[in-house]
């Protein structure tokens, strides 16, 4: 039953009493505070009276935090620079709850949320982490400089933990060498110096109750630590301190303060190097004994689940004249597969090690658990093993424990779909906890461990709203109303939800509601600016688009004109969103907020606008996900394919006026389009596009198309440079020359190759300022003005 929600309180927000203005490109592209800005990061305060936010300072590049009480109170400002009254964004809780703990600026406090008192941890310039209780709840421990300290609450005192040292120990006995006997025998002042410079220092150590140094050795590199809440043992993430990570790029900057050119270096491409493989060791504080975790008995990991591929590689390089024994030597696999550590996570009570394991190759992943003690202590024990021919996915890898420290919870993309489940770990088997074709993601555990709540799309795969499920089993529940896209924080009791949900042409605001669903949701804010707010916006309509290559529609948002006639005739323009794993035909605020605005404007110049999400898009489950593998551009082109024949049988779309445009992935779908697919686009604008693959980063491209080693092949099919001389219309390319993310270099390798082909019909607009995103309005400014140019030239 839809729920009706009463706005509470205005906060910052629209009268809607200012006259409409028609939106101009300049407008749109401008620095974005005239929207409004929204509430992030809110969280509640320790009585659940209130809620915190921040909020983006119109003008500036920080935010700001505002307190905002539930009893129709108006968002007041916090003074920063005073004590905290309440804990922070991220905070801990003891077993109990009768203590609170968060980091705020750097430092740690501790409160008691019954008496309300707060206390000032640490006041250094460094800044602490990992923040944790003792199981027993009365001390507190955390990092800094990436060594261990604990805090005692009862007599306010702190004492290093541990004393981890990369590079060897000075003082270790050294090998046999016949010059120092020599010198051993005959000069005894010289050992006995030596001699009491050690006890020496020991007396130091024990006096000041620090502990003994534990060096690693000179082969190791610390990744991440995490100690054991019961503070005897230390997991150290760590790989070979020589490996080589390979050559990295480097980017110039021409615009500088200086007037010179300042160069920087920049990642390295994918295959460019071998990714190092990751292990980890467990230290005994109490003797600072490290043991290496042995990954050998993880199912698979000695197969290779690449082998079809190097054998079929081999053959297409040789073709190509390269040397034989020279690639065979090259290809071949390894003994046992590399692992990465993706996670890692202790039990409350500290006796057990949770580890999350990802194949380097991106085939598995594995959840295994090692006791800390006792005979199995470092012998990993499996929990859940999910295997993908294609690729383990990026998302949807999160894990922890419940307070028994027996029962795991985790998400898998097992059954086709991101769901969560729960695993006793001395149990055979994990149970689900949600089931179907639907995605679960960003659970919450409730303070009574009696449910879980989750963000999912259960009732429409672009339509997020909050959900929770009894983590004994049972049904999942639906606990909002709203429609959009929502996130949450649960109150300290675990009684009420701080929903964050933003609608098709609205960022987020906050609502507040019961976390069982009873009741009505109250809007707490509403951020959006009157002049924002007055514009008469195109509201896009989430539609299907039948796909002649599978049995599923394809989810797209369709603007269409507000006099729109399907008897008249129109030309439209396509827009593709950018990858990594993105959805954007959703009903809440884009990403691509930019765009949906021009796509308004697009509107009232007389275009149709549909932005799809094609195969490989995020919210559609992992078979979606994985159809690009190997072939990526070419079944997200079957899409738009079949995107321009919706329009033009359903829309009144002429097929001779067709544009396409988009930024990043969509950059390089718009090569793709132009190239592969040249009598179905009239123009288009490729921003800051992919033009070859085998200048992209490693842990992206290897997922989709494993590396150019190994895979030529999809290398080969998938970059755009190899397919430029299919162009026949118009083409932009618009790229920030201090892109670290796609390569500004990628652009100029298009445009050589476009002039070795000698295609004329071409323009280039570089941005000496610009990353990625683009953070300067003009830029976005000029850009958008040659889009807008570009589609007007060859489509009306």
């Amino acid at each position: 039953m839809k729920r009706l929600f009463a706005i509470a309180l205005l906060g910052f927000g629209a009268s809607l009493t200012q006259a409409a203005e028609q939106p101009t490109l300049e407008l749109i592209m401008s620095d974005p505070d005239w929207i409004g800005n929204a509430p992030t990061e809110p969280y509640w305060a320790d009585d659940g009276r209130s809620v915190y936010f921040r909020q983006k300072r119109s003008g500036e590049d920080f935010s700001d935090l505002y307190q905002l009480g539930l009893g129709g109170e108006a968002p007041a400002a916090v003074d920063e620079a005073q004590p905290p009254a309440d804990s922070g964004h991220n905070k801990v809780y003891n077993a109990g709850r009768s203590r609170v703990a968060w980091i705020e600026r750097g430092d740690v406090y501790l409160k008691d949320p019954v008496v309300g008192t707060v206390r000032r941890v640490t006041a250094t310039s460094a800044d602490e982490s990992q923040l944790q209780f003792t199981p027993d709840g009365k001390s507190l421990q955390y990092e800094r400089d990436g060594q261990f300290y604990h805090y005692t609450e009862s007599d306010g005192s702190t004492a290093l933990l541990t004393d981890i040292r990369e590079g060897k120990n000075p003082d270790a006995k050294p090998d046999f060498d016949p010059l120092r006997a020599h010198h051993a025998r005959n000069y005894r002042t010289v050992v006995e110096a030596e001699r009491r410079r050690q006890a020496g220092q020991q007396a130091d150590r024990q006096r000041d109750q620090r502990p003994d140094p534990v060096f690693l050795g000179d082969e190791y590199r610390v990744l991440e630590r995490r100690l054991s809440p019961a503070g005897d043992v230390l997991a150290l993430v760590v790989t070979d301190k020589d490996a080589e990570t390979g050559r990295k790029g480097s980017m110039p900057n021409y615009v500088t303060a200086d007037g010179y050119v300042a160069v920087r270096e920049v990642r390295t491409r994918v295959g460019r190097n071998n990714q190092v493989p990751q292990q980890v060791l467990l230290v005994d504080l109490a003797s600072g004994n490290i043991e290496s975790v042995d990954t050998g008995a993880l199912p698979g990991i000695d197969s290779d689940p690449l082998a079809a591929l190097r054998k079929s590689a081999l053959g297409w390089h040789v073709q190509r004249g390269a040397d034989e024994a020279e690639v065979k030597e090259a290809l071949e696999a390894p003994e046992q597969r590399d692992v990465s550590v993706n996670g890692l996570a202790f039990s409350p009570d500290g006796k057990t090690l949770a580890l999350q394991f990802i194949a380097n190759d991106f085939k598995d992943r594995w959840l295994a658990t090692l006791a800390t003690g006792g005979e199995r202590a470092g012998k990993l024990q499996l929990q859940h093993r999910l295997s993908d021919e294609a690729w383990i996915n990026w998302e949807y890898n999160q894990f922890g424990w419940l307070p028994d420290s027996q029962t795991l919870w985790f998400l898998s993309e097992e059954s086709g779909y991101s769901h969560l489940y729960t695993k006793g770990i001395a149990e055979r088997r994990a149970r689900a906890l949600t089931s179907g074709k639907f995605v679960v993601r960003e659970p919450v555990i409730g303070p009574a461990s009696q449910y879980a709540w989750v963000v999912s799309n259960r009732a429409h795969p672009g339509n997020y709203e909050i959900y929770r499920v009894p983590l004994a089993g049972g049904e999942l529940e639906q606990v909002t109303d709203l429609d959009g896209v929502s996130q949450f924080a649960l109150s300290p009791d675990g009684e009420k939800l701080l929903v964050s949900r933003s609608w098709f042409d609205r960022h987020a605001d906050l609502y507040l509601g019961n976390s069982d669903g009873s009741g009505e949701l109250s809007q707490l804010t509403n951020t959006v600016s009157e002049r924002y707010d007055a514009i008469d916006w195109t509201v896009p309509e989430i539609v299907q688009v039948p796909s002649s290559h599978v049995d599923r529609p394809i989810y797209s948002k369709l603007y269409l004109p507000k006099d729109h006639d399907p008897e008249k005739s129109y030309p439209a323009v396509l827009f593709v969103h950018g990858a990594g794993y993105t959805q954007n035909a959703h009903m809440g605020w884009p990403y691509y907020f930019r765009e949906f605005m021009f796509h308004t404007l697009l509107n009232e110049a007389g275009y149709v606008v549909l932005d799809m999400d094609y195969r490989a898009s995020e919210g559609y489950g992992r078979d979606w996900r994985t159809s690009i593998y190997r072939q990526m551009g070419h079944p997200e082109l079957e899409d738009y394919l079949d995107g321009i024949d919706f329009l033009v049988d359903r829309h009144g779309v002429d097929r001779q006026r067709i544009g396409i445009y988009g930024g990043s992935y969509g950059g390089f779908m718009t090569f793709m389009a132009l190239f592969r697919a040249p009598d179905a686009f009239a123009a288009g604008a490729a921003l800051r596009p992919v033009a070859d693959w085998m200048h992209y980063e490693n842990d992206y491209t290897r997922r989709i198309l494993n590396t150019p080693l190994i895979d030529p092949e999809a290398f080969q099919r998938s970059s755009p440079i190899n397919h430029v001389a299919g162009l026949k219309n118009p083409l932009l390319i618009a790229s920030g020359m201090q892109d670290d993310n796609v390569f500004f270099q990628d652009s100029v390798l298009m445009v050589q190759r476009l002039l070795e082909l000698k295609k004329p019909d071409f323009e280039m607009a570089i941005y000496p300022l610009d990353p990625h995103g683009f953070v300067n309005p003009e830029s976005w400014l000029d850009e958008y003005r040659r889009i807008f140019r570009l589609m007007e030239n060859n489509l009306k």
